[in-house]
Formats: structure tokens, C-alpha cells, sequence
């Protein structure tokens, strides 16, 4: 299913009409698989911190509390033993992880299911270009304005473009993310996904390359057969 949007410009004009690419936002959403991918992806980011510390990393415990025998006690070997005061803490929790397997073709499928659940809800944005001369978080923010952009919004950038990143860096209601970091947990806790022509994703092959490799060969036939 092919999705048509209109590509603007930073002053929120209309620059023309675009197709995104129906493979990457024009699928049917596949839920169970964007919940296993989240789910996965939130479990690799727990920290594990809660710990205890056994006999073998408890302090003290360098001889005997008191002599083998005579003394009417039950006979001790150190202090560290989890029922001395100050001992070792046993069968405590130790930082264990939480991080699932996750496939490749799951995690492309959860991005792209994402993509198109926001496209059909017509919440992607093309920008043909932000074109900051200067990093101005007021001029990021009149161009959200002139957009129709209100909410959490997601903004893919390029990392060489510093300029727009750190226009929108200040800005409380914006994240800011690379093309190639791009993943569906981040589309699903924002409302609007806003891209630049430079940033846009295609599962398409390059138009350019293509017709460079054909003309190359073209010339090559030319002097062959000269």
C-alpha cells in the first residue's frame, strides 16, 4: 500500500508531493512482533544492580574466631559465615541479564511495522531540508510551528548536520535520532516522526548508482566497437 505525503519545506510550505516506500511505511502493523521487540529491547536496559555480597567478598575472616576445641562452642572456621554479624549474605541476589535473543528480520519488522502504523496516521513529516545557518533553538521552534507539529516528536537527523541538532538539543518535547539508530520504541513513545529528505529510509535500491553503472557500460560498448 503506497502512502503519498506532501514534502515541505522548514516554513511548513508545500514543495512538492512525495511517495514514501510502501515496503518500509505502507505494511499492515504486525503487534505481537513490535511487543516482543520492545519488551526485548527494555530488558537490555535493566542495569541488574541489585547485589549481595557472599563469604568470599565479606572483609575479616583471616583465622579461626577461637580454638578447635575445649571452649564448649560449636566449632567455627571464620567470621565470614553467613551467621556471623558482618558475615556473608547467603543465597542473596547477584546482577543477573535480562537481555533476550532478538532476529534481525524481527527487529526490521517491528521498525517497520512502527513507520507505517505512524504514516497511517499521518504523523511522518518530510522535510526537504532545515537549512540552519546557525544553531537557534527559536528558529527549531518557530519551524515545529509552521509545521503543525504539537507533542512529543521524533527527529531523525543527520550526525554531520550539527547545525540542526543542536537547534532542536534544547528543545524538552523533541528526541533527537541518527538514520542508522533509528528503532521502533523510540517511533511508539513519540507522535510525530519527522524526517529530511537526506533521512528518509528506503528499502528501494539507489536511482543514481544504477544509471551510473548503465551509462559506464554504454561507454565501454562505444569504445569497444570503435
Amino acid at each position: 500500500m503506497a502512502t503519498s505525503i506532501t514534502l515541505k519545506t522548514a516554513a511548513g510550505k508545500a514543495a512538492g508531493d512525495l511517495q514514501l516506500d510502501a515496503a518500509t511505511f505502507g505494511i499492515q502493523p504486525n503487534v505481537p512482533v513490535l511487543h516482543q521487540v520492545v519488551t526485548a529491547q527494555l530488558a537490555a536496559r535493566r542495569a541488574g544492580t541489585q547485589s549481595t555480597k557472599t563469604r568470599a567478598e565479606v572483609s575479616g575472616g583471616g583465622k579461626k574466631p577461637f580454638k578447635q576445641k575445649g571452649t564448649g562452642n560449636a566449632r567455627q572456621g571464620s567470621t565470614r559465615a553467613p551467621h556471623f554479624s558482618g558475615g556473608g549474605v547467603a543465597l542473596g541476589p547477584k546482577p543477573g541479564k535480562c537481555d533476550q535473543r532478538t532476529p534481525k528480520k524481527m527487529i526490521k519488522l517491528a521498525l517497520r511495522s512502527a513507520l507505517s502504523d505512524r504514516a497511517a496516521e499521518g504523523k511522518v513529516v518530510v522535510v526537504d531540508a532545515w537549512n540552519f545557518d546557525t544553531p537557534k533553538t527559536k528558529a527549531a521552534k518557530q519551524a515545529l510551528v509552521a509545521l503543525g507539529i504539537g507533542g512529543k516528536a521524533l527527529v531523525v537527523v543527520d550526525r554531520n548536520d550539527m547545525n540542526t541538532i543542536k537547534s532542536f538539543l534544547n528543545l524538552p518535547e523533541v528526541q533527537l535520532i541518527e538514520r542508522n539508530e533509528l528503532n521502533a520504541y523510540d517511533i511508539l513513545c513519540n507522535e510525530w516522526i519527522i524526517f529530511s529528505s537526506s533521512t528518509l529510509p528506503s528499502s528501494s535500491p539507489a536511482a543514481p548508482a544504477a544509471t551510473t553503472a548503465t551509462t559506464a557500460t554504454t561507454a565501454t560498448t562505444e569504445v569497444t566497437a570503435s
